[in-house]
């Protein structure tokens, strides 16, 4: 993970709602329970940060329960699982997985090959019931950008360096111990009123 910058919840909350409108008319549509989560996250000790992930760091990060949009199946159990492992989930029986969750496949399906948007992470579980029997509880936590993240992965389009870009909310130094200069600098900039 490439620590980038420090950036004000103001900023990340614009991008999220440029990038996943609330309003948007499509089936299933989760961006307002996203939102929800993005300012959860924000309530998270440490601030925002833009980062940069490879596919090593994006196959690690925890995703919360899913039932897959309703489907017969779930993909993520209330445990939670990483993306690697979902990914795994998916692979080992994709026809008959799509066929239990057709809303969640055809996500999938259209978001192979959809540009690349910053997903939403967070170093620690939000206050959720989704997040509430996670096992793992810190580290790169899945905030928005689920479907996205396990698309780009099936797809094999995730970068081997870091360019995927993201925000994450709360302390940096929870998932990288040795980003310390770039988290200081990233600190010292910040002009005040932001949340930290």
């Amino acid at each position: 993970m490439e620590i980038v910058t420090a950036v004000a919840y103001a900023e990340v909350h614009h991008a999220y709602l440029r990038d996943h409108p609330v309003e948007r008319t499509h089936e299933a549509n989760s961006n307002r329970d996203g939102e929800e989560n993005v300012e959860r996250a924000g309530r998270i000790p440490g601030g925002w940060w833009r980062v940069r992930l490879s596919r090593s760091d994006v196959l690690g990060v925890v995703l919360p329960w899913h039932l897959s949009e309703g489907g017969a199946r779930e993909l993520v159990p209330r445990s939670g699982l990483t993306v690697a492992e979902a990914a795994v989930r998916i692979r080992s029986d994709e026809v008959a997985w799509s066929a239990a969750n057709p809303v969640c496949a055809a996500k999938l399906r259209l978001l192979r090959w959809a540009p690349f948007t910053p997903v939403y992470l967070s170093t620690g579980a939000v206050e959720h019931s989704d997040y509430t029997d996670l096992l793992v509880r810190e580290g790169l936590i899945h905030i928005d950008g689920l479907h996205r993240m396990l698309a780009w992965e099936l797809a094999g389009r995730l970068p081997d360096r870091p360019r995927l870009d993201a925000f994450l909310a709360g302390d940096p130094l929870v998932v990288d111990p040795h980003a310390t200069g770039s988290v200081r600098a990233g600190r010292a900039a910040r002009t005040g009123g932001e949340p930290e």
